[in-house]
């Protein structure tokens, strides 16, 4: 994979957490992740240092899964350490809610990366999916992403100015397995 070779301002990769073990008791926000979820969260960090998507700010929700994955991710970004913010928040946020939280990023963060579940992330990717969106990634977010994917969105506009069809969705992504 290669970057994505944009001069854009903003870029927001919108990733699903790695996967996670099945319930089996345990409440929701406190499944850790499955030892394959662990490898391909190793594998995303990686590929974000490849695509030079390497964020400035990430925000997590507070799930334990999430918070693994971020942290397996981070281990692999050298020494570069983003900023980083777990936020209750996201654990049951909607397009809505979610898109409010972006709303409120420092516009001189360039590169916002979101850990966070499924169906938000895709259904945010496609809300925010505007003119000269690559249309496989189009189709792919209106179905949903599998886990330790991520969506790719570029706008030159500040955060506070995102919105439906605001950017461009460059590509979905899934690290080799």
């Amino acid at each position: 994979m290669t970057s994505t070779g944009t001069s854009a301002t903003h870029r927001l990769v919108l990733l699903r957490h790695a996967k996670a073990e099945p319930a089996g008791g345990v409440d929701d926000v406190l499944r850790p992740l499955a030892l394959n979820g662990r490898r391909h969260a190793g594998a995303v960090g990686a590929a974000l240092v490849q695509e030079a998507l390497v964020p400035d700010l990430a925000l997590r929700s507070s799930a334990v899964r999430t918070r693994q994955t971020w942290d397996l991710l981070a281990a692999q970004l050298g020494d570069v350490e983003p900023e980083v913010e777990t936020l209750d928040a996201l654990y049951s946020a909607g397009v809505r809610e979610l898109v409010t939280i972006l709303k409120g990023v420092d516009a001189r963060v360039r590169t916002l990366l979101v850990v966070g579940h499924e169906p938000t992330m895709a259904a945010t990717a496609e809300h925010l999916a505007g003119p000269g969106s690559d249309a496989s990634a189009l189709a792919q977010v209106r179905v949903g992403v599998p886990t330790a994917a991520y969506s790719v969105l570029e706008a030159d506009l500040p955060w506070a100015e995102w919105g439906p069809r605001a950017a461009t969705l460059v590509d979905v992504r899934r690290p080799a397995r």
